[in-house]
């Protein structure tokens, strides 16, 4: 009912008031959606790059919508690196591409010297685009008094003020655990799949060069309906293996070796030659990473091969014109995407599919 308080003000008639459940009020700020600004989190995006694969970058930047971050990189006369950022960075989210191939060492230290500059300039957030992984094959101490170097540059990467790092099919997963920062493991083989896929090759069966890629052959197989096939070898010395066995048939076969590094190009060579040896009918092969180091090239056009897939995970220009054989598939879209969703703090389990 209707009353006077006691500075004689008419109330009006009183109303019930409905009791509020805590739960409730719990369900709505746990589905409520969220009000901050996610491009705002870490600042605006940028993406530089060093001068191991500025094609690559360029690429990423095209398909992303901006421009490539602008960067003064050369080296004295002595051979030290020099690093400028032309360009304010101050508060960005900046992702760094360079992949740490040939010359190795030159491109890793100029990717930790940019690292070093944009911590220096205030970046909010940097990560480390590694699509190739140098020094990842000295990942275990496999012999008397021998360095983990994989684990040495995780460190100097880290130590430069890397916030995080994207990477591409490293030659043993367990290297991200080498870092104590986040690492995003992406895979080429959704690339190369849909590469096979569309070559519509009959008879097909995939190839392991070694036990320790069964599970990406393995993977590969699966998804093209394809045979397996697997080749037992034994290392000799470095880059050097002799073939001991082949598990499985490749009789009249339209054979792939799948791998995730061809260097010298030794072990591949090998390889053809104990398939050929088998009865296969013709033998190509797939890798993300194409060193092609030393004769490699050499060894390559003057094989059975009938041709070999890569992915431009490093600079393969040069590659490419020697090698009428080598075919490049571009990783640069599925890059790109993962730097989208990173940068909008989204996730990236979906570039996994094939």
């Amino acid at each position: 009912m209707a009353g006077v308080n006691a500075h004689g003000v008419r109330l009006g008639p009183a109303r019930a008031i409905a009791p509020v459940s805590i739960g409730s009020i719990t369900d709505r700020l746990l589905h409520a959606e969220p009000t901050y600004n996610r491009a705002a989190l870490y600042g605006p995006l940028k993406v530089f790059t060093g001068r191991s694969h500025p094609a690559l970058a360029q690429e990423i930047c095209d398909i992303l919508g901006i421009n490539l971050g602008r960067v003064s990189l050369y080296s004295f006369s002595d051979g030290e690196n020099y690093v400028q950022i032309d360009e304010n960075v101050r508060g960005a989210d900046v992702f760094v591409i360079q992949p740490t191939g040939p010359p190795v060492n030159d491109n890793l230290m100029e990717l930790l010297i940019m690292l070093d500059a944009f911590k220096r300039s205030s970046a909010s957030r940097m990560t480390a685009v590694l699509p190739y992984y140098g020094y990842a094959r000295q990942d275990r101490k496999d012999k008397p008094r021998v360095p983990i170097t994989s684990k040495l540059v995780a460190d100097l990467i880290t130590a430069a003020g890397a916030d995080r790092v994207l990477t591409l099919d490293l030659h043993a997963s367990q290297i991200q655990g080498f870092f104590n920062i986040p690492v995003d493991h992406l895979f080429a083989a959704p690339v190369i799949v849909r590469h096979l896929r569309d070559l519509g090759l009959p008879d097909l069966t995939i190839v392991s060069p070694d036990a320790g890629g069964v599970e990406r052959a393995r993977s590969y197989a699966k998804r093209l309906g394809a045979t397996l096939a697997i080749i037992d070898k034994r290392r000799t010395g470095a880059n050097q293996t002799e073939v001991m066995n082949i598990i499985g048939d490749v009789k009249e076969r339209n054979v792939f070796v799948v791998d995730d590094i061809v260097d010298t190009g030794g072990t591949l060579i090998h390889s053809v030659d104990a398939l050929l040896a088998k009865g296969a009918r013709s033998i190509s092969a797939s890798f993300t990473h194409a060193v092609l180091s030393g004769k490699a090239i050499q060894r390559i056009n003057s094989s059975e091969l009938v041709h070999v897939i890569a992915t431009n995970s490093m600079s393969m220009s040069d590659k490419q014109a020697e090698c009428p054989k080598l075919t490049t598939l571009s990783i640069g879209d599925l890059l790109a995407q993962a730097i989208k969703r990173i940068h909008d703090e989204d996730s990236v389990s979906s570039l996994f599919e094939m």
